[in-house]
């Protein structure tokens, strides 16, 4: 099982995470493919269809290169069976002591949700500094970000922004330095996958790749 700190050196190269909500089991292999043609090695499906256990399982059998993610943890009882699938991070929507503490127990690095300084300061009194914020959109934006790791510089904090963000909004949030990646659905949007536009996510993920280096 990778550690958080090779983890966080393969998300913060293309400083992009794609967040997939994906309906069919074969999804996930698709998006794969079609985000490594576009330069990023890097998915999180999130744990939100019945599809999406299997759609991790396929990715993982079938791209071993890709950084492979499952999202929307809601609780301590699925983390076994994703490390047992191979399956390298877990991210949360909140901070759910039971799921941290048996992150930790099983070495599976977790990014937990935030979006408040008083979630900030229970995540690191639960031994986590690298976290999700989020709805990052809902939850002020960049400059609502920039307010929050405010208090804690020092403390090696450090954030994946996600929910609400678009291609237009991700560069607010690249030009913070406590943010690690931007968590970006547009890429690989539900409404992409179910026309079959695949080519349309390559498209993006070297048009986000490039602005990402860019700034």
């Amino acid at each position: 099982m990778m550690k958080v700190d090779s983890i966080l050196r393969r998300i913060r190269a293309p400083r992009v995470l794609p967040i997939a909500v994906v309906q069919h089991e074969e999804d996930g292999c698709r998006l794969a493919d079609a985000l490594l043609a576009g330069g990023i090695k890097v998915l999180e499906i999130t744990l939100r269809t019945p599809a999406s256990r299997e759609a991790l399982r396929m990715a993982r059998r079938r791209f071993p290169e890709l950084l492979l993610g499952a999202g929307t943890i809601l609780d301590a009882e699925v983390v076994q069976e994703l490390v047992d699938d191979g399956i390298d991070f877990g991210v949360s929507p909140g901070l759910d002591e039971a799921t941290i503490q048996q992150c930790a127990a099983l070495e599976f690095p977790l990014f937990p949700g935030v979006m408040t300084p008083s979630e900030v300061t229970r995540a690191l009194a639960l031994g986590c500094s690298h976290l999700k914020f989020f709805p990052a959109e809902s939850a002020g934006g960049a400059n609502g970000l920039k307010a929050l790791a405010a208090p804690f510089k020092g403390k090696n904090v450090s954030f994946v922004p996600t929910g609400g963000i678009t291609v237009q909004q991700a560069e607010a949030y690249w030009n913070l330095p406590e943010v690690d990646a931007v968590g970006g659905s547009w890429l690989v949007a539900s409404s992409l996958q179910a026309a079959g536009r695949y080519n349309e996510v390559t498209r993006l993920a070297k048009e986000a790749l490039a602005l990402s280096q860019e700034t």
